[in-house]
């Protein structure tokens, strides 16, 4: 089976009530967008409008929380669980972005503690790996994305609800952006990654996005790669190109 293009959109720390209204009411405009046969679309919203975005987004299209908890609720002033995720039935949530792990000091341990708990609540999980610049400028971006690749698969055992998100840190809304070939070379290597060090199933069934300052000018050339899977999106998905680049799916259309 081929793997079904996915489209993510990080919408981080931004929106009013209105700015999302709008957002929301572009996305459920869009009449020509492919089928949930060919790409599965997931909007991730700031929390305290996940209800407010839920109440009002087209049903084909899927909410994520950009974080969660590493254990069960309890007195951790501030965060949220994957519970209260299942509570309002939103499926999926965003793990280990790079701005979590550099802002929050989150560990490749941390996160993938974190995966294996969303897994265990039955949510499914976008997982982000990616290198600085000084990494991949140092020749270090197989060996950084692997380790923290590394760190899930040490502990996760079933791989059918983990997307990998690779995202390059250099690239995440400084307007650069990795080539086609430095996207395909880098998702070929967790892929051969995961084939040799998980199975070779996991490496052919599981999903990676790219991410990283994608637009409608470079999602179609970017996906069509073959090891690319779909994008992780984040300045892009709060604007009516958005549309566009879900409509990238129709490259990997059989």
């Amino acid at each position: 089976m081929p793997r079904k293009f996915c489209v993510g959109g990080n919408w981080k720390c931004n929106g009013t009530v209105e700015e999302i209204k709008k957002i929301v009411n572009t996305l459920n405009a869009a009449a020509d967008v492919p089928g949930e046969d060919v790409v599965e679309v997931v909007i991730g919203p700031p929390f305290v409008y996940i209800p407010l975005v839920k109440s009002i987004l087209r049903p084909d299209f899927a909410i994520a929380g950009q974080n969660c908890w590493v254990k069960k609720g309890g007195a951790f002033t501030g965060e949220i669980s994957a519970e209260m995720f299942k509570d309002l039935a939103i499926p999926w949530v965003i793990l280990g972005h790079s701005e979590r792990r550099a802002l929050c000091g989150e560990s490749n341990e941390f996160v993938a503690d974190k995966v294996v708990y969303a897994l265990s609540q039955g949510l499914k999980v976008m997982a982000c790996v990616g290198e600085t610049l000084q990494q991949r400028e140092s020749g270090q971006t197989n060996d950084v994305v692997a380790a923290q690749t590394k760190a899930i698969a040490d502990k996760v055992k079933d791989w059918k609800n983990v997307v990998i998100a690779y995202e390059p840190v250099w690239a995440i809304g400084t307007g650069k952006v990795a080539t086609p070939a430095q996207a395909q070379e880098v998702h070929a290597a967790l892929r051969s990654w995961l084939e040799k060090n998980v199975s070779s199933d996991v490496a052919s069934k599981t999903r990676i996005l790219y991410g990283g300052s994608v637009t409608a000018a470079n999602c179609v050339e970017i996906g069509s790669q073959p090891d690319v899977d779909g994008f992780l999106v984040g300045g892009a998905a709060l604007k009516p190109e958005f549309v566009d680049i879900i409509k990238a799916a129709n490259v990997k259309k059989k």
